[in-house]
Order: structure tokens, then sequence, then C-alpha cells
């Protein structure tokens, strides 16, 4: 460890500025960082079968936005000045050609809990997602299953790994967000993630909380008793329009693909809530340079005052889903 200086961001009268920071570092190291820093090390063990903790191979950055400005594709698009002007300040680069061009994807997504809200209420989300191409499904329904906590290794000892027969893909990811109630700071969210099609699972009755538990060993805890069940969150079946808008260069090899994703009722075309993201997939936090780092927060901190008619603060997709009937569950989101 050896003493360097950081430029990090001090908000004043809504504007970020500039500011040198003498802090402890080790160079190369995602912690390099003041917001990154808030990110601790995992300190590794095993899962019950013998294999080690995941680690995080993802960086995420995302915003809530109020729905009510997406009208139409093109309008999905009109985030893009409000990005590019705090790129050009902090001499990143952001990329929008060809995207115009992208075709819009559709997706339904449905969660599934029981009718208290166990699963959300410690952590847990599951919900189940189908692409559609042409007014069609364009794949087997995809399975999503998640831990979420502000804890690094809360998430990282939950064992989200399901027993199926047939592959899935894990995600862990370091979700980067805005804070509750103001602008101008970063808060970080665990997500611990598994997804695998429908078809690895074998029992027909999905919403028996013990075809569930079986599945994900992690949820047994939760059973009250025989017969428990899960349901269709709020009876609500959202349909997802998510667009890609462009490529975010962040430099030092760091690149993040750009996306705009509203969510609203199926049926009646209600608007839910908005989101605009970006994340980077790395395999070693030493990919992660101090340099892009510092950037990547800079430029997060001034994208949240460059959009700030947009944000809608103290919010996630999730949480609108589950709110929808006015329910207040207790959420670590």
């Amino acid at each position: 460890m050896k003493k360097n200086e950081i430029e990090t961001m001090h908000i004043k009268n809504g504007k970020a500025q500039p500011e040198k920071k003498t802090v402890l570092v080790d160079p190369g190291q995602l912690n390099s960082t003041i917001w990154a820093g808030n990110v601790p090390q995992i300190k590794q063990g095993t899962y019950s079968d013998g294999l080690p903790y995941n680690e995080l191979n993802y960086l995420a950055f995302k915003l809530i936005l109020k729905p009510n400005r997406f009208v139409s594709r093109s309008s999905l698009f009109d985030l893009v000045k409000v990005m590019k002007k705090p790129a050009i300040e902090l001499g990143c680069d952001f990329q929008t050609e060809g995207f115009i061009n992208m075709p819009i994807k559709i997706r339904e997504v449905l969660f599934v809990d029981t009718p208290d809200f166990r699963l959300y209420n410690n952590g847990f989300i599951l919900r189940r997602r189908i692409a559609y191409e042409d007014g069609f499904p364009a794949s087997n329904p995809e399975i999503v299953f998640k831990f979420r906590h502000p804890d690094l290794q809360q998430a990282a000892e939950t064992d989200v790994r399901p027993l199926i027969n047939g592959d899935y893909r894990v995600k862990f990811k370091c979700q980067a967000l805005p804070l509750r109630d103001q602008l101008g700071g970063i808060r970080m969210l665990y997500s611990h993630n598994v997804q695998f099609p429908r078809s690895s699972v074998v029992n027909n009755d999905v919403f028996s909380f013990d075809t569930i538990s079986q599945i994900f060993p992690v949820l047994a805890h939760l059973k009250k008793g025989e017969g428990d069940r899960i349901q269709l969150v709020n009876d609500m079946i959202v349909e997802e329009v998510l667009q890609d808008i462009g490529i975010l260069d962040l430099g030092d090899g760091i690149k993040a693909k750009v996306n705009m994703a509203i969510w609203r009722t199926r049926g009646e075309h209600r608007p839910l809530i908005a989101e605009l993201a970006y994340q980077i997939r790395f395999k070693d936090r030493k990919e992660l340079k101090l340099e892009a780092m510092q950037r990547a927060e800079r430029y997060f901190i001034m994208l949240q005052y460059a959009a700030k008619d947009w944000i809608s603060l103290n919010a996630t997709k999730t949480g609108v889903v589950y709110r929808f009937l006015g329910n207040p569950p207790k959420s670590h989101e």
C-alpha cells in the first residue's frame, strides 16, 4: 500500500467539481477509488458442495427514471444528448453509431412469491422471462433467481445455484445506484443471480413451495408448512421494452453497452418505470484500472445531475411491481 493523490468529485451548488484527496491505494485494484473502495474483498469460503464462493464479475450502473417521457421508439434515444455532455467533459467516448437501427426487444416478465412476499422480504427475487420476436416467443422461457443485499459477504455466501438437470449461468453483480433520497452520491447493492431455461425444471407443479425449495435449497428455511404455495405477484405480467442505445468507453479498455428499458403493464400498456443501465463485465478486479474507475465515478455522479429531471429516486423496477397494489413489503434494495 502507498499514498496516492486521486481526484474525486465534490458537489457544490448542484455541480460536480473535482477535488484532490490523498488516500492509501493498492494500484490497479477495484478498491483504489473512493466509491469502489466501499466494495470489500470477499472473505473466501466454500458452499456445501466444497466449491468456492462466487466472485463478482459485473459492475453495473443504474438510474431509475420516470416512464412518462418515453412514448415511442425514438424517445428511447432522447437521453443520448444528456449522456454525451458529461462524457465529453471527462474525455470519455459515447458512441451511438449503428444503434439507431438496432431492433427493439420485447420481453414478458413475471414475478412469483408467496402471498406474504416471503421471498422478497428476505432479499430473494424469482421471475420468469420470455423474449418475443415478431409477436411470437423467440426462445425457451428463462428462469432468473436472485439474492440482493447491501452486504457483499452475505450476498456471496448465499448459494443461489439450482438443483436442476441442465446448465445454468451465475452472474454476480456489484450495482452502483444513486442515494435513495438525493442526487450526487453512490450506494452499492450486490446481486447474486442465476439463470437457466424453464425446460430444465421437470416438475410441472412449479407453484408448490416444495418444488421451489427443491430447485433452490437456499429457500427451504422459508417454508411455513405443507401445502405452502407461491403465486404471481399482484397478478401482474410486465411487458419490457428494451433498446440498446450506445457504447460508453471509459478508457483503459473499459467499455459498457448502454440500454434503456421501459416496464409497463401487459394489455393496458400502463407505464410503470424506466431504467437507464450500463455494465462492465470482467474476469478479475485487476482489469478495472484506477483511472477508468475514477472516470466511472465522476461520470455517474455528473450524469445524475444532467438527468435530474428524468430520475426517480428511491425506486427499483422490482419494487414498483411489488408495490403496484399499495403493498409495502420490506426490501433490501
